[in-house]
């Protein structure tokens, strides 16, 4: 049961992951900064619960904070360059935060133990919910709530003339800027945003793994983050949350006897995805046959 507890809630702290990149591809941003962020937050959330032992609600909410104001310094700078510029400069800063973390040591003694970061030994005396008898549902209800929560917030968001905005200037950023629209304020409010949810993502990821290590954040999890809602569309919120079902269960667990060649079926799917659904697998279209088909079913079950 253990197994699936943690298939559940790695699918809800990518879902997470997922969505943060989601509201950037709004604005046309294709980031890879989004590993970062999320390394940001699991390292953030991690000494404070750790070395300053505070509660875990507190310390995710500092750690998003966090997240936020460096997604917001990050935001600038990257208005200067778009495109295949952009996805280069937004690696690069997800490549210093990780090397960052890799030598970053920082031991204190607590009841005569050294706990904190350790350089390239990772950080692994993360064990709040063990500590505070937290069980593994308890743990699955958490990130749930979370998932629950964000993607709700955005799917409202996306009702409103906020949606709107967004979708305006990832669309066209003149024709947005000529109707009074202020791009760089949506375009550096998308990444603070982005980097709240991804330093979410983290702050859970580093709890419920209970050790972190620099390899967890390369350009595969960056990848990752983006291929979500590509793959899932930008339509809605819910294309994100099937496309990390699809690939975190099927793609990697389901085929794990096949090892690293997942990763070829994984980068094969994006190219096929791209070619045949540009705008992802639940597009527009995609979604209204789904409501089609239901409305049909509907209607026959009352005749």
């Amino acid at each position: 049961m253990d197994y699936y507890l943690n298939l559940i809630n790695t699918i809800g702290i990518h879902t997470l992951l997922g969505l943060s990149a989601y509201i950037l591809l709004l604005t046309g941003q294709l980031s890879l900064a989004q590993a970062g962020f999320f390394a940001v937050g699991a390292y953030s959330a991690a000494v404070l619960t750790v070395i300053f032992g505070w509660n875990i609600l507190p310390a995710i909410g500092l750690a998003m904070l966090i997240t936020g104001f460096l997604a917001f310094l990050v935001g600038f700078p990257a208005l200067r360059v778009r495109g295949l510029m952009l996805v280069v400069a937004t690696l690069a800063f997800g490549e210093f935060v990780r090397m960052f973390f890799y030598n970053l040591k920082w031991r204190v003694t607590h009841d005569g133990v050294e706990v904190g970061p350790d350089g390239t030994m990772g950080f692994s005396e993360i064990r709040y919910f063990a500590e505070h008898g937290w069980n593994s549902w308890e743990v699955t209800s958490l990130i749930w709530i979370f998932v629950i929560i964000v993607m709700a917030l955005i799917w409202w968001a996306d009702q409103t003339r906020s949606g709107a905005v967004l979708r305006a200037v990832g669309e066209d950023e003149l024709a947005a800027g000529t109707i009074g629209i202020d791009v760089t304020v949506v375009k550096v409010a998308a990444m603070t945003a982005g980097g709240i949810i991804a330093g979410l993502a983290g702050s859970l990821y580093a709890h419920q793994i209970t050790m972190l290590d620099h390899h967890a954040f390369t350009v595969l999890l960056a990848t990752f983050a983006i291929a979500y809602p590509i793959l899932g569309g930008v339509s809605n919120v819910f294309g994100t949350l099937v496309a990390v079902i699809f690939i975190q269960g099927l793609l990697v667990e389901g085929l794990r006897f096949l090892g690293d060649w997942r990763m070829l079926l994984f980068g094969a799917l994006i190219v096929v995805v791209m070619n045949l659904k540009p705008r992802g697998l639940f597009d527009s279209q995609t979604l209204q046959w789904i409501k089609n088909v239901l409305r049909l079913r509907f209607f026959r079950r009352l005749s």
